[in-house]
């Protein structure tokens, strides 16, 4: 019974996960239209990376030391300075249905920088998820053509792959460096660096508003990434984890963009038509077969 009771708490955090990491981009969305995207991207990493490190406080909370910072510093850029804090930029300009998608694509660039950096030829089901992702892409993008001659649409476009590219580096250097230090712990250190950074740069490049001019639309959106999207969010990834296997847990990348598309359509009436459900099952499809065979890298 007990056994029974910590696989069904499992499946049920990775449902809250699979759901709420999708409304998170639904959230960032709205936030933006309203503020500075990089603003709200430094408060929001600011308040979850003090949260968290509050969280694992009396847990036995580890100062890192010497050489150990040099890993969270390469993390906090690659996975929130410029994973998080370019995709929430992107939002901007597209829709968070659209981010969300381009999102769910970095498995593809680990074949692609795995292929550039050690010569690794990709398999034959990594070909073919590859070619079924960026045919579904290319149906979503049929939808947004007329968008494409938008220079700011194209921007958010470029934003949201190098961000995509961005998670993928960060993927990889975490493999390669996980014996350095606490994985988990290192959320918060990571957090907390990418927050200052990316305040102090928006605030240097003149694209602030003053804390009481922020409206209450933004700072609900940021209470909610914070709340939902890193402490509830993160909780249940980890507790997945610890109880479910890799590949399980693995689902929610292939939910995060059907919830992203349709609580965007619902909630603000982002565009949902034949075409972009298409698409969007088409590139998921995709991702899967190539997140399938590169599990290993």
């Amino acid at each position: 019974m007990q056994v029974f009771k910590q696989s069904f708490s499992a499946v049920a955090a990775l449902g809250i996960v699979s759901v709420v990491w999708g409304t998170t981009w639904v959230a960032s969305r709205q936030g933006v239209l309203y503020m500075p995207a990089l603003q709200l991207a430094g408060i929001r990493q600011l308040l979850g990376g003090f949260a968290f490190l509050a969280y694992y406080l009396p847990k036995g909370l580890r100062f890192p030391k010497g050489a150990e910072w040099m890993p969270l510093l390469v993390l906090a850029l690659l996975n929130f300075i410029l994973s998080n804090g370019l995709s929430t930029w992107g939002v901007a300009y597209i829709s968070s249905g659209l981010a969300a998608i381009i999102g769910s694509l970095y498995p593809i660039w680990l074949v692609v920088i795995g292929y550039i950096l050690y010569r690794r030829l990709p398999s034959i089901l990594t070909v073919l998820g590859m070619v079924l992702g960026l045919t579904g892409i290319c149906i979503i993008f049929y939808t947004h053509l007329g968008d494409l001659l938008n220079s700011d649409f194209r921007f958010g476009i470029l934003l949201s792959l190098a961000a995509t590219v961005s998670w993928a580096l960060g993927t990889l250097y975490t493999k390669s460096h996980s014996t350095e230090f606490d994985l988990f712990q290192s959320i918060g250190y990571q957090m907390v660096i990418s927050g200052v950074i990316l305040y102090m740069f928006a605030d240097w490049q003149g694209v602030t508003v003053s804390l009481d001019s922020i409206p209450w639309q933004s700072w609900a959106s940021i209470l909610y990434l914070v709340l939902f999207g890193s402490l509830i969010g993160f909780g249940c990834y980890l507790y997945a984890l610890q109880h479910l296997s890799t590949e399980e847990v693995s689902v929610y990348a292939y939910i995060n963009p059907i919830v992203a598309v349709f609580t965007g359509g619902i909630l603000f009436g982002e565009t949902i038509d034949i075409l972009m459900i298409a698409g969007s099952l088409l590139t998921i499809l995709g991702v899967y077969l190539v997140n399938k065979s590169v599990r290993d890298l």
